[in-house]
């Protein structure tokens, strides 16, 4: 049996600005934005160079969901960007605007940084030991 998780939604306030943050701050790749209706889209981004995890941007619509924008994890790094160079992409990050909550720091299981998305979320940057 194969099994994955095949995607995990991060709630946004805007497709188009979250699209932009994504690909030319973080380095991601659009893989998909299909318009499903007027106010609904399937939006797709993965890291570039990946294609074994993916991101669904999801656009807030409910005052529950855009209370949660910015804030999926209750204020922990919710999720996690795996670089096999990590200095290479947090100075790219840092040149591109992604706000780094923290130097960087040698931890036993990888060199690590917190930054945080444009809407408050916050990741780790890390390369694995």
């Amino acid at each position: 049996m194969s099994r994955k998780i095949g995607l995990v939604t991060l709630l946004v306030n805007d497709y188009d600005e979250a699209i932009e943050y994504y690909v030319n701050k973080v380095n991601f790749r659009l893989v998909e934005d299909v318009k499903m209706s007027e106010s609904n889209r399937f939006v797709v981004v993965e890291p570039s160079g990946s294609t074994a995890s993916q991101i669904l941007l999801a656009q807030a619509v409910t005052e529950q969901e855009k209370l949660a924008v910015g804030n999926q994890a209750g204020g922990r790094v919710f999720l996690f960007l795996n670089t096999d160079d990590f200095y290479r992409d947090y100075n790219t990050m840092k040149e591109r605007g992604v706000t780094f909550l923290e130097t960087p720091r040698e931890e036993v299981y990888a060199t690590v940084a917190v930054f945080q998305d444009m809407y408050g979320n916050k990741w780790d940057l890390l390369q694995r030991k």
